[in-house]
């Protein structure tokens, strides 16, 4: 028994110095800090700087009402806006930085030197995912910060009254987390799978933006395959994020409910991660 604590110990001292390490690493790339960026100028040109102008110019936007167009940019809605922007565009994002983050490590070689001299595969492996989930809920949280700010701002400048988030707001940011993860294991599966940075960003980013696209397309004449799409990766984020109120942006859907989305993406979650961390620990790094 003695040997056994010992040995978990030993393990978990090696995940929490992995964890630390990588987390280094991610804070201090300009990656990181890069995609974050653009992430938040989108959010906050997508759903508050094109709707304040279309609001104050008197036409609409996506078929939005002007009254649309002032409670997406009310302050206790903010919940609703984080989450919207996470199915596609903002889904994307860290999908990409979860790609770069584990590819670049084949890429670079520093997956071999790491493993060569530090600790076992599995450690490593939880070290970059704690780091990456540390990144997730600091970019979901980022983007909550900046976008109650430019609420408020767009509020008070025009003389609304308004309120701040209640705890409807804690249910979407619960989904955006949930989104995020998904995106993130999924980027992590593909930067293990192909091994490098550029072809796993490349899969990634057609698979979230141009491939589940063209099979709803596809959907609108197949009805089998407009079945699937809604639980495709892409389709899951969606409706979980039209569950909460997430309506009004590309790749939000209302067709499954909330409870059966959440399952389906914590299922790919699940099989994401395991994948990767199972190729990861028998594949070799060469």
């Amino acid at each position: 028994m003695g040997s056994g604590v010992l040995g978990s110990g030993v393990l978990g001292s090696g995940v929490l110095g992995s964890v630390k390490a990588e987390l280094l690493r991610l804070w201090k790339w300009p990656a990181t800090w890069v995609l974050i960026g653009v992430w938040l100028v989108m959010t906050l040109t997508f759903g508050y700087v094109f709707n304040y102008l279309a609001l104050n110019g008197g036409a609409d936007t996506r078929d939005l009402s002007q009254q649309q167009l002032i409670s997406a940019m009310q302050p206790e809605n903010v919940g609703a806006a984080v989450v919207r922007g996470l199915p596609m565009f903002g889904g994307a994002i860290i999908l990409v930085l979860a790609a770069l983050a584990v590819g670049s490590g084949y890429g670079w070689g520093t997956w071999k030197t790491t493993l060569t001299a530090g600790p076992r595969r599995v450690s490593a492996m939880a070290g970059t995912l704690g780091a990456l989930g540390i990144i997730v809920v600091v970019l979901v949280a980022l983007t909550f910060v900046v976008d109650l700010g430019a609420a408020v701002a767009v509020a008070s400048a025009e003389g609304w009254e308004w309120s701040l988030p209640g705890l409807g707001a804690l249910e979407a940011l619960g989904a955006s987390l949930l989104i995020a993860a998904m995106w993130t294991a999924f980027g992590v599966f593909l930067g293990v799978v192909t091994r490098g940075p550029a072809l796993a960003v490349g899969l990634g980013l057609m698979w979230a933006i141009v491939t589940e696209n063209l099979l709803r397309g596809v959907g609108a004449l197949l009805g089998p395959v407009e079945s699937l799409t809604e639980v495709l990766p892409g389709g899951s984020a969606g409706n979980l994020a039209g569950a909460v109120g997430g309506s009004g942006a590309p790749g939000v859907l209302t067709n499954l409910g909330g409870t059966t989305a959440a399952v389906f993406l914590a299922g790919y979650v699940v099989v994401f991660l395991g994948a990767a961390t199972l190729l990861k620990v028998r594949r070799d790094l060469v």
